[in-house]
């Protein structure tokens, strides 16, 4: 397994949350917890990159795109942000929250499977509970679309996407910190099951991934 910082994209590391705030001037929580991002080992299979974040969700916030790559294929992918408003955020109930997209091809028979959406969010609150870790505040989307071609594009086969967008709060440990590398680490167990790849470890009699896709993701 390799650090998620050994996986940054070249002149994306030391890209702050707010431009013109430096390093130094960011609150130590959430240096503390980006930190704990950027030094995170994951699956050999995630591709991991920092990403300009978002500036209006929060006053700071840091984010990571990664992608399930298999064979040079893209089986999965997703953004993962991190917002904190040292503050707090009446909705968050506390100062750290966690956005994703996740998004994955489907095979056409579990397109068709009408319970597909509410194992799609079990798996994400399955995968932070796998991993031990407390938070509060879920909610989110699972949507399901599928794609018909026509005229110059008829030849291609209908495609069927799944998109799980979430969000939610990390509990806070010592210092006011969450321990966003576990969180991350479970993220990409997510992405991981979405693509269709199997557990690292002993795999649980009910948890179920999705059928292996092969070909290339469409964008």
């Amino acid at each position: 397994m390799a650090a998620a910082q050994g996986r940054l994209s070249e002149g994306a590391e030391g890209m702050d949350s707010t431009e013109g705030n430096a390093a130094h001037a960011l609150p130590l929580p959430f240096r503390a917890a980006t930190d704990a991002l950027r030094g995170a080992r994951l699956r050999p299979e995630i591709e991991v990159e920092q990403v300009r974040a978002p500036k209006k969700l929060a006053p700071y916030a840091y984010a990571l795109e990664a992608a399930v790559v298999d064979d040079g294929n893209d089986l999965a992918d997703g953004r993962l942000v991190l917002l904190h408003d040292p503050s707090g955020h009446d909705a968050w109930q506390g100062t750290f929250r966690l956005v994703t997209l996740v998004r994955a091809e489907l095979e056409p028979e579990m397109a068709a499977d009408p319970l597909l959406p509410e194992v799609c969010w079990s798996w994400l609150t399955g995968a932070l509970q796998a991993r031990g870790l407390s938070y509060g505040e879920p909610s989110g989307t699972v949507t399901r679309a599928g794609s018909h071609f026509f005229g110059g594009l008829a030849e291609r086969a209908p495609a069927s996407q799944i998109e799980i967008r979430a969000s939610w709060t990390p509990r806070e440990g010592m210092g006011g910190v969450p321990d966003t590398a576990s969180h991350l680490i479970a993220w990409c167990d997510l992405l991981c099951q979405i693509a269709g790849l199997p557990p690292t470890s002993t795999p649980d009699a009910s948890v179920v991934s999705l059928p292996q896709r092969r070909g290339p993701q469409a964008p």
